[in-house]
């Protein structure tokens, strides 16, 4: 399913795992990271926040201020580069933003394209401003969504005046709290794609999963 882009948060500092540069580490051979960008491949733009030295072709790669400020800076960041698509008979500017944007963490190593078109359907379909998984506890995975463009740009403009402009160290949580969400349950055959890997022992989990 086009029509979207695309934000992938890769700048976390993986303190549970020693440090390591989590979404690199490999789940079934394959960087966490690069498993996370394959499930968007039909985005456009495709954008990484955080330290990837050699992008894949199509991959943006930009970086929050400072380097650390927390997700909610990492998705400032990212949404600043999804700049309006460009015309090449027209001209820049010509075009406009995707109206949709995937808000995704980099260490889901298993998520795939049927979970975030499950999630573009909803948001299609609905008149809400994004959609998120839940787990099987009914927690909301707030780094495994997507929403409506604009919408999420005008949440950061909000929190970022309650901050008096600085956003550092702010919580997803405060940045996503004013906004209208369907909540989604994974049903369909295969793992959970909101699984998100924090310690090793869920990259051996996620792992298991993947064979």
């Amino acid at each position: 399913m086009a029509g979207f882009g695309a934000v992938v948060l890769a700048g976390g500092a993986a303190h549970r795992m020693g440090g390591v540069d989590k979404p690199g580490a490999p789940v079934g051979g394959v960087a966490m990271r690069d498993r996370v960008l394959a499930a968007v491949t039909h985005a456009a733009p495709r954008i990484v926040v955080g330290p990837l030295p050699y992008p894949p072709p199509g991959v943006l790669v930009v970086r929050e201020q400072p380097p650390g400020a927390g997700p909610v800076a990492a998705t400032a960041a990212g949404l600043a580069a999804v700049e309006p698509a460009v015309d090449s008979a027209v001209g820049p500017g010509a075009g406009s933003a995707p109206e949709l944007v995937a808000l995704l963490a980099a260490d889901l190593p298993l998520l795939t394209a049927r979970a975030v078109d499950q999630l573009i359907r909803t948001v299609r379909q609905q008149p809400v401003d994004g959609a998120l998984y839940v787990d099987d506890t009914g927690r909301r995975q707030l780094l495994c969504g997507v929403w409506r463009t604009a919408r999420l740009r005008d949440a950061i403009t909000r929190l970022a005046a309650q901050r008096v402009g600085d956003v550092t160290g702010a919580s997803m949580r405060s940045l996503l709290c004013g906004l209208d969400v369907a909540e989604v349950t994974w049903r369909d055959d295969g793992p959970p794609p909101w699984f998100d890997c924090d310690t090793e022992q869920d990259v051996r989990r996620a792992e298991e999963w993947s064979r």
